[in-house]
């Protein structure tokens, strides 16, 4: 064929079809359903650069919304643009189908959690697949079944063995809505993460926890190393793990053998310790409560505020109250008596439950001795020789100690490290690292978990015996009755409860409690590189290619519970053997919310919008794309459904070129129709670049749109064969290619219209040729003392001379200068030219 376009083989506007993705995406979802190896990803042994890509998994709960749409598309998108790439990518998807809704909804519902969570994942799995989400769903997982959370128990039985999983009596957080024990990151200002305005009750009782604190050092300073994640989340962990240097301090409490033991950072102004304040559930308050009817009252009233602020979620902004107990405490660097008093901004559950008050050089100390009257005593100043001071004076670094006995004189911090020697030698004190990060709580008091798979059996003594691996998986029985009150509803089926011991095969009984749910989304991405294996979690080989996983994509609200725990098992993982790498993921990215109403959309906000109304409206193309165009990914997306709409019109525009011009073939170079390839190129040269590095997916599609125009522009052009036939098909064939990662249903119906042959997201991505990229001409800003006066137009190549010369030329310029003196000419090459005059 000639490199002219044969006029005979173009559609009328008239004649072209109508788009019309009703028909044509249910025809080609039909046809990539029947290839189960379509999205497979190729063996680990292949040879070939893998790229594996992930979206965290959802919850079941029976329906999607335009929020997982989004985040959804933005992997789906990343994973197709990486397989035109060339790379062997995996892409898989799961369910975390353990946890209380499922249980909550079975109550509500009087259906049993299973069934109701299978039924919500065959559901969503039909709409993921209108969707057109590209998962590789033969390494499907689901955390509910026991070929899953066998393993679960296994990691459990392993830990154990470690001396990572361990049982002990405490005080834990409890939801009375939830009826079960929280772990300490599911508490958000003193409230349940699923229950907002729920108050969490302090209980003591015995439960299992996991040795995260163990790796507090490794996560706190593997963090500095993970450059692709983004700073927000690295510094929400730091300041979880909460590393502070200190010293612990025992003051002897007077009249008694009992000691209150302090944690401070600053053992340095222990001379200025004017007082000892204890929470008010601390263990000694309690004691000397019970020996003071008033001052039980003022306790109670105090732990009342502590509620009445955790509910607002605002502790740190409670209004400082106290009150003395009518004891005393001896400081152990001076003998002195320091009263022992209560305060309600001091929390039992946070360090040691009691601070030495320094009012000098504390700000919070120095509120409360302030409003109290207390004393202040100065023991830092930046000399020896300073005679007034503004208090409190929280310099460290540059301070220097007075009037604090052998230590007067010295700089801080060479003091903070000889005063804890001197504790620690004399018994009273030691330097230590404390955290906020506490040990894992996984017990939970609810049916719809893993069971624990440990035993109790008298005949062998009162501590818990593992069961053997063999004796794996511990099967959830079916059919119970679940209601919230008496502990666990396994503790009420006979036929779970008892059982053999494994240690002397006599009588026992199971323990009823069953994980947290955060225990199954702690290690899911590890199973779906060998999602069928009966005889391990996942084999060590696979797992090694394939991590750490190249792109995890995901809300940033998991922060603290996802994120943390599963950068915990990995460790874990690795010191076990099974594993190479210290980190799950290279790169992080965490999308924006989609906002409708003005909140959150959310089933609990009640402003949710279903994918299957505008997929029945619009397309599943057009409404994936909305989502990826409406905002940049990592910032809120307004929900508008014009939007949708303006896509859809978008894709129909693009198909009624596409298809009008389908039958042109260009056997010959592409030569011609400069601006046309110069707009193609361009936009190759950008969307690679972003789906590389920045992700605006927002201005790649808007790159798109742009040279559609372009494209439409040249129509004239295109018919009456001024632009080359072989351009036109360069044009056409590219525009396909690119719209694959976006519009995949189109894109693959362009690429048969077109004669492609094979699978559209499985050709070679395009690739920008940069000479044609070039712009011919550049367009100039020529400012006279900073103001636009006009843009001049050179050649692409111009040096600065020639641009200095079309900017003092152009006849508005040779106006502006009339009469006037040019003091300088500032030129910024390709940019902008400065006239600066008088």
């Amino acid at each position: 064929m000639s490199d002219t376009i044969q006029t005979e083989n173009i559609a009328s506007p008239v004649e072209a079809l109508r788009y019309n993705p009703a028909e044509i995406e249910p025809r080609w979802q039909a046809l990539w359903d029947a290839d189960p190896a379509l999205y497979a990803a190729e063996a680990h042994d292949s040879g070939k650069a893998k790229y594996y890509c992930l979206e965290m998994l959802p919850y079941p709960s029976g329906q999607l919304h335009m929020g997982h749409v989004r985040n959804y598309a933005i992997g789906d998108a990343l994973a197709r643009f990486m397989w035109m790439r060339g790379r062997n990518v995996l892409h898989p998807m799961g369910w975390d189908a353990f946890g209380l809704p499922a249980e909550n909804a079975a109550l509500k519902n009087k259906r049993q959690p299973e069934e109701w969570t299978l039924a919500n994942i065959a559901a969503m799995k039909v709409q993921m697949r209108r969707i057109g989400l590209s998962y590789d769903w033969a390494n499907e997982v689901t955390t509910c079944l026991p070929d899953y959370y066998r393993w679960n128990q296994w990691f459990f039985l392993k830990m154990f063995e470690a001396g990572l999983a361990y049982r002990k009596k405490s005080k834990v957080n409890w939801c009375p809505e939830c009826a079960t024990v929280l772990a300490n990151e599911q508490v958000v200002g003193g409230c349940c993460w699923r229950h907002e305005t729920t108050i969490v009750e302090q209980r003591d009782l015995t439960q299992w926890f996991l040795r995260i604190s163990k790796y507090a050092d490794e996560l706190l300073d593997g963090l500095d190393t993970m450059e692709g994640w983004p700073e927000k989340v690295r510094t929400m962990q730091k300041n979880w793990i909460g590393r502070s240097e200190g010293t612990f301090v025992d003051f002897a409490v007077e009249g008694s053998d009992e000691k209150i033991k302090v944690f401070t950072t600053r053992v340095d102004t222990i001379f200025g310790a004017t007082l000892v304040a204890l929470a008010p559930e601390h263990v000694l308050t309690t004691a000397f409560a019970e020996a003071d009817g008033e001052l039980a009252a003022r306790v109670q009233t105090m732990i009342d505020e502590q509620k009445a602020a955790k509910a607002a979620g605002d502790l740190g902004a409670i209004e400082k109250k106290g009150c003395a107990t009518g004891r005393f405490a001896l400081n152990p660097f001076n003998g002195e008596r320091v009263p022992i008093w209560v305060a309600n901004y001091i929390l039992a559950d946070y360090g040691t439950g009691a601070i030495m008050s320094v009012p000098a050089h504390d700000e919070r100390d120095f509120e409360f001795a302030t409003k109290y009257g207390l004393p202040v005593k100065r023991v830092v100043a930046p000399n020896l020789d300073t005679a007034e001071l503004a208090l409190p004076y929280l310099a460290e670094e540059e301070g220097v100690l007075i009037d604090s006995g052998a230590w007067s004189g010295e700089a801080c911090l060479e003091a903070q490290e000889k005063m804890a020697a001197f504790a620690e030698a004399g018994g009273f004190g030691k330097k230590t690292t404390t955290y906020r990060l506490k040990d894992w709580g996984v017990s939970r008091q609810r049916y719809w978990g893993t069971p624990i798979p440990m035993v109790y059996c008298a005949a062998c003594g009162e501590e818990p015996i593992p069961l053997r691996a063999e004796d794996l998986p511990v099967l959830l029985p079916a059919q119970v009755e679940i209601t919230q009150q008496g502990g666990s509803p396994l503790g009420r089926v006979d036929a779970f409860v008892n059982t053999t011991c494994p240690r002397c095969g006599g009588p026992a009984k199971r323990e009823t409690d069953t994980m947290d749910t955060f225990v199954d989304s702690s290690w899911y991405f590890y199973r779906y590189t060998d999602a069928k294996n009966d005889s391990a979690p996942f084999d060590s080989a696979k797992a090694n290619y394939w991590f750490p996983i190249d792109q995890y994509i995901g809300g940033v609200e998991h922060a603290i519970l996802h994120l943390i725990y599963s950068r915990f098992w990995t460790k874990v993982m690795r010191d076990l053997g099974l594993i190479e790498n210290s980190e799950p993921a290279e790169r992080l990215f965490t999308q924006g919310m989609v906002i409708k109403d003005g909140a959150k959309m959310s089933k609990s906000k009640g402003n949710v919008v279903s994918p299957d109304l505008m997929i029945e409206r619009y397309g599943a193309d057009a409404t994936r794309m909305y989502a990826l165009f409406a905002a940049p990914p990592d910032r809120d997306l307004d929900w508008q459904e014009d939007g949708v709409a303006g896509v859809s019109r978008f894709l129909s525009r693009v198909y009624r070129l596409a298809t009008k011009y389908k039958d042109v073939r260009g056997d010959g170079p592409a030569v011609g129709g400069e601006k046309l390839l110069r707009t193609l190129h361009q936009t190759i040269a950008k969307l690679t670049q972003d789906f590389d590095g920045r992700w605006h997916f927002n201005t790649c599609i808007a790159s798109i749109m742009i040279l559609v125009n372009e494209i439409q522009a040249s129509e004239p052009a295109m018919d009456s064969g001024e632009i080359p036939a072989s351009v036109v098909a360069e044009v056409f064939r590219s525009l396909t290619l690119m719209l694959a990662p976006f519009a995949p249903f189109l894109a693959a119906e362009l690429w048969a219209e077109l004669g492609g042959t094979g699978v559209v997201f499985r050709q070679t991505w395009p690739v920008a040729d940069a000479e044609l990229a070039k712009e011919s001409e550049l367009e100039i800003p020529v400012q006279i003392n900073g103001k636009l006066v006009i843009v001049v137009k050179v050649p692409a190549e111009s040096d600065e001379e020639t641009i200095k010369a079309a900017a003092m030329a152009d006849e508005k310029v040779v106006a502006r200068l009339d009469g006037k003196t040019v003091v300088k000419v500032v030129v910024v090459k390709s940019r902008l030219v400065n006239l600066v005059v008088k």
